[in-house]
């Protein structure tokens, strides 16, 4: 067996969330990934969650199955190091703000003078382009101001940011994408293009055609909770030992859930036939459905509406470190248990692109700060004793 981007060498120089998470995909799948990181300190994100004296457990997680390198760009014998590095790539990513490598010389043009057939890529808040390029951003930011955030929260309340970094990974999963698909028209073509992605971009793609609704009809997208805006229920409602979310999106499985809960006469009442109306009458639906709720445990709704009972799309709401022994995860190899040597056991979220007959990453677990060092600058030519002068230079 082989895995399906065998071949392909990724020079790394992302950081933090979003960056190594698109990596950590691509290693995933067979991509030598080589990540560049500030010598001394490394990535910020190495400092975080974790048993004392370690290195964070969520950058051991982003970081998974590729080498580390410490390289100074900012420096001329790095840029030069870096260069060298970028004749035998594929691709190389970034995730700074606008304009950062090109200030240290090393923009686009010059990675590609050096290799026409490497991929330039580039995740940043904003984009290489625009009146807001070069601003700096976050999760937070990118949900606000690519109309997210202004979807999400409780009816009536306040905005809300979507649960963990929901942007970063969003922006990861395009970058992941985008060069893929860029490395596929490099093979096709025989040169590379530059991918400038912005997270901003990335969110608004996910509204939900709230813009395209709303050109058409003047409808906006209103904070509806847990609800959909257009059809009901579809909430998670309290039982009497945790919630149980509902889909109904159609109006067959509407009418199995009202018969499930003993109010047949709703499927044919004239208030609640359809999605508009069904909308439109929502909290009486709702109220209805949760008075039956809160009556049943978990385990009794889901017997009651799952493929066992009226086969109703529902489950029950947990939280991530309650599924890390799920069956359906487990089964699915979407828990990942590694020996490590200091920490005994790390517990990785599994990568959900599943290919037949595909072999594993090579490399299980996240990397040391510089571990590659000395073999990879060692097949560039450089000595032990050319490369200790570099270190003390603050260059490796």
């Amino acid at each position: 067996m082989e895995r399906v981007l065998d071949g392909i060498r990724v020079l790394d120089l992302t950081r933090v969330v979003a960056g190594p998470f698109a990596t950590a995909v691509l290693a995933d799948l067979g991509a030598e990934v080589w990540k560049i990181e500030r010598p001394r300190t490394g990535d910020d994100y190495r400092y975080g969650p974790s048993p004392e004296g370690e290195t964070s457990l969520s950058f051991q997680n982003v970081n998974r199955g590729k080498r580390s390198l410490t390289l100074d760009l900012r420096q001329p014998k790095g840029r030069d190091l870096f260069l060298r590095l970028v004749e035998d790539a594929d691709a190389v990513v970034e995730n700074f703000r606008a304009g950062t490598l090109a200030g240290w010389g090393l923009g686009p043009d010059v990675i590609q003078e050096r290799n026409p057939e490497c991929l330039v890529a580039s995740l940043s808040g904003f984009g290489q382009e625009g009146p807001l390029a070069g601003r700096g951003s976050y999760d937070i930011v990118a949900q606000a101001t690519g109309g997210y955030m202004a979807m999400t929260g409780p009816e009536g309340g306040e905005p809300m940011r979507g649960g963990g970094a929901l942007a970063d990974y969003v922006g990861a999963l395009y970058l992941a994408l985008g060069m893929v698909a860029g490395l596929r028209d490099r093979d096709r073509t025989g040169k590379a293009r530059v991918l400038d992605l912005s997270n901003q971009d990335c969110m608004f793609a996910i509204t939900d055609s709230a813009a395209s609704i709303f050109h058409a009809t003047g409808q906006t997208m209103e904070r509806v909770g847990n609800q959909h805006p257009f059809t009901a229920p579809y909430d998670a409602f309290p039982t009497t030992d945790g919630h149980i979310a509902i889909g109904t999106a159609s109006n067959k499985l509407f009418r199995r859930l009202m018969d499930a809960i003993g109010r047949p006469e709703l499927g044919r009442d004239a208030r609640f036939k359809h999605h508009r109306v069904r909308s439109e009458n929502r909290a009486e639906i709702n109220g209805i459905v949760a008075g039956w709720m809160a009556e049943r445990s978990c385990e009794e709704a889901l017997q009651a509406l799952g493929p066992d009972g009226a086969d109703v799309p529902c489950g029950q709401v947990r939280a991530p470190h309650e599924l890390v022994d799920d069956p359906q995860l487990v089964a699915r190899e979407m828990v990942e248990r590694h020996p490590h040597p200091s920490l005994g056991e790390v517990v990785f979220h599994g990568n959900a692109l599943r290919f037949s007959g595909a072999d594993p990453r090579e490399r299980s677990l996240a990397p040391d700060l510089g571990e590659a060092n000395a073999e990879i600058y060692g097949a560039l030519g450089l000595s032990s004793a050319e490369q200790a002068a570099l270190a003390e230079e603050g260059i490796l």
